[in-house]
């Protein structure tokens, strides 16, 4: 039996009566102390302060008023009414022990009585409950309200950040059928590296080096996957191996990559105001950047007509960018590249748009999260032309061979025996790439 179950409250000192708390009482307390804080203390002040500050105050104040109350309580039920009252005050309510939990990478909320969590890669559902869908909506307010968003009948899908950088977007009725919709992708305080993706089994030693070997040579790399396939965790270890002394700009909707290096300029999409005006769209930034005096430009994602400037800036002297892309595979990201380009209004012709390509890409590298929950480089393919013809040729790839009874996908990480045109660029930059890693064989 929970403490909720068995605890009791005590009356005034003159007349002390002991009885079952039932979790309808517990909540009164807890609103009770609420409105209290809420008319009695700054509670905007409070929520500025840093997390151990803003839980001492919190707990200083309502401990204060139930010695006032001359309530009898026992220090476990003090913490625990005190937890509950910074979750739904200060924090995010039901979400909080989640949002605490490392192992945990994803949220979803799907209405105020479901909300799913990944972890591992795999999907579970939890008990964790709202008690209605205005709960649901007081939690979303309270993450957009310091960012100046907003969300409404008029607005209904809005992207955020919590402090820690983890991502959200939230979508309300009338779009949402069932209730408001939350998704927290969750930002973890220490980053990946790439060896600790080659250890989780995303890539082979080989395909590491290659990668590292790509990206000091300042080769320019599109990182493209499905929904959830890794695509920005594995941005994030690839700038690990830019060399320093280079000036970095990285351009996104939602400020989410994290990088270690000093001469780093963060730029983050705006949208437009209450009254439709303000935006600061991607391609705005993009076009930007390129007076900025950037090394590379890191776009988190292309989706619309800040493809051309991001392929121009490429073209035009900035070696070593990377982007990503949402795509199917190497073949579907060409074709979204293409649609994208066409979607800016400049009158180019399909050959145009190739060429761009071919100057611009050298290598793309697909990700793909499996049904076991683990995410694998399926591919890294060099982009060439060979009379006249856009090419995509294979260096490594991602042999699937078996689904063992635990669910485990079981498979090789292969070389195709080509040798990319990217290995003599290796050379040129004095990176000592063993030959023989291309060679057509299994690795492990």
């Amino acid at each position: 039996m929970s403490w909720v179950e068995k605890a009791s409250v005590i009356g005034s000192k003159n007349s002390q009566r002991d009885w079952n708390v039932s979790l309808s009482q517990v909540d009164h307390w807890v609103r009770h102390y609420k409105n209290r804080l809420i008319k009695e203390a700054n509670l905007e002040s409070i929520t500025m302060l840093p997390p151990v500050e803003r839980k001492k105050t919190i707990e200083r104040l309502v401990i204060q008023m139930i010695n006032e109350e001359k309530v009898i309580i026992t220090s476990e039920q003090t913490e625990q009414i005190i937890q509950q009252i910074i979750n739904e005050s200060v924090g995010y309510g039901p979400l909080e022990s989640l949002l605490r939990d490392e192992s945990i990478t994803e949220i979803m909320v799907n209405g105020a009585n479901e909300v799913f969590i990944e972890r591992q890669g795999k999907l579970e559902k939890t008990d964790v409950r709202f008690k209605d869908d205005q709960h649901v909506r007081h939690i979303i307010d309270r993450i957009i309200a310091p960012l100046g968003r907003r969300i409404d009948e008029s607005s209904p899908m809005v992207d955020a950040r919590l402090q820690d950088g983890s991502r959200v977007n939230a979508v309300i009725p009338p779009i949402s059928v069932d209730g408001p919709s939350v998704s927290i992708r969750k930002f973890k305080k220490d980053p990946f590296k790439l060896d600790d993706l080659k250890d989780f089994g995303s890539f082979s030693e080989e395909m590491s080096m290659f990668l590292q070997a790509a990206v000091q040579s300042k080769a320019n790399i599109l990182v493209s996957g499905g929904t959830g396939s890794g695509k920005t965790t594995l941005l994030n270890v690839l700038s690990d191996s830019i060399p320093s002394g280079e000036r970095i700009v990285t351009i996104e909707d939602m400020a989410e990559l994290r990088f270690s290096y000093d001469n780093l300029v963060r730029l983050e999409a705006r949208p437009p105001n209450m009254e439709g005006t303000g935006e600061v769209t991607i391609r705005h930034l993009v076009k930007n950047a390129l007076r900025m005096r950037p090394d590379r430009i890191i776009v988190g994602e292309v989706r619309g007509s800040e493809a051309i400037d991001m392929l121009q800036a490429m073209n035009t002297g900035h070696e070593g960018s990377l982007t990503t892309i949402h795509a199917n595979s190497p073949k579907d990201a060409l074709g979204r590249l293409e649609s994208m380009v066409i979607m800016s209004g400049l009158p180019l012709t399909v050959e145009v748009i190739r060429g761009y390509f071919v100057g611009a890409l050298d290598l793309i590298v697909q990700t793909s999260r499996f049904t076991d929950g683990k995410r694998r480089i399926v591919h890294i393919s060099e982009i060439v032309e060979e009379n006249g013809e856009l090419l995509l040729k294979n260096i490594y790839h991602f042999e699937r061979q078996a689904t063992l009874p635990d669910g485990t996908i079981k498979g090789e990480f292969k070389a195709t025996g080509y040798i990319p045109k990217m290995y003599e660029r290796f050379r040129s930059f004095g990176i000592d790439f063993p030959k023989s890693f291309f060679e057509n064989g299994v690795f492990k």
